[in-house]
């Protein structure tokens, strides 16, 4: 199975997926978990970003090491789901062989958690904080939090990545390939009352977590936009979700990798993968960013 360029020894790959109910679909009746699992191997990444891990805490978090042992025995991360909060928690995987563990944090948002490893590239002196997060799917007021917490990430100048389902809109219309929702032919109503905020006086499409992430005087970079718009990869801006759902609107560009602006430079490619196996497993597209090496190294090797 291929799903993307092949790799190359000079490259870090980076992930983020929202599998589905971690593979088993929406309503849970489903096991993709194995079909899920190849087509990560297929990319052989370096870091896993990982949301709805359903499930992946029980039974002495037997899923969750499965996954990062298929991946070929990645260091993996979970928060811990809450009691009464959301059961779809996130994770974050890491290779060993390339990070050292520097320590782990967990964000206790009022939903979803989000995980925070702090990771070195070895033979670099500067660490990065890496982040999965899922932003609320039902309340604009906490997904605009959340990512207030998300830019603590990179306080003190310090370097950071983060993967998320953002449940919401990039708020770069205007560089955007996919149109924001007509929500006058939206048919689910309630998905109106969770995506739309109120500014000036009429409902809009959420883009506040987008706006505070990389929006004036960015705090992050959107991988993305940047891909589109400084490397010359436009595919970078496919929609990735719903894959499946139609009464919601077209697909939109939810799912979002940011990086603290220092990492930027190193970015050299990056892919939104929706292939037949891909919606099989899920109803999100898989990021893929790729990273050059070496430049990354420079960037984290501080000059004096």
């Amino acid at each position: 199975m291929s799903l993307a360029e092949p790799p190359f020894d000079n490259e870090i790959r980076i992930v983020c997926w929202n599998v589905e109910h971690n593979g088993r679909g929406r309503h849970g009746g489903e096991d993709h978990r194995d079909l899920a699992r190849d087509i990560l191997v297929s990319i052989k990444p370096h870091v896993v970003l990982r949301q709805e891990l359903t499930g992946a805490w029980d039974r002495g978090k037997a899923d969750l090491y499965a996954e990062a042992n298929r991946l070929g025995g990645l260091t993996p991360f979970m928060a811990a789901p809450r009691e009464g909060r959301s059961r779809n928690p996130v994770g974050v995987m890491v290779d060993p062989n390339l990070f050292f563990v520097d320590g782990e944090f967990e964000h206790d948002m009022p939903w979803k958690p989000i995980c925070n490893p702090r990771v070195r590239l070895k033979g670099c002196a500067k660490p990065i904080d890496l982040a999965s997060a899922h932003l609320c799917h039902f309340d604009p007021d906490l997904r605009a939090t959340e990512a207030r917490r998300l830019t603590t990430l990179a306080d003190n100048s310090r370097s950071a990545l983060v993967g998320m389902d953002a449940n919401s809109y990039p708020h770069r219309t205007d560089l955007e390939s996919v149109a924001l929702p007509d929500w006058d032919k939206v048919e689910d109503r309630v998905h109106y009352q969770h995506r739309t905020i109120e500014r000036a006086g009429r409902r809009v499409s959420d883009t506040r977590p987008d706006e505070i992430l990389s929006g004036g005087n960015p705090v992050f970079t959107d991988l993305g936009l940047h891909a589109a718009t400084a490397i010359g990869q436009p595919g970078a801006l496919a929609a990735t979700a719903s894959l499946k759902r139609t009464d919601q609107g077209p697909a939109q560009r939810i799912d979002r990798m940011y990086c603290t602006p220092d990492l930027a430079p190193a970015l050299t490619a990056f892919e939104v993968l929706a292939n037949d196996d891909v919606q099989a497993v899920s109803d999100h597209a898989l990021l893929l960013a790729r990273f050059d090496l070496d430049v990354l190294r420079r960037a984290l090797t501080p000059t004096r």
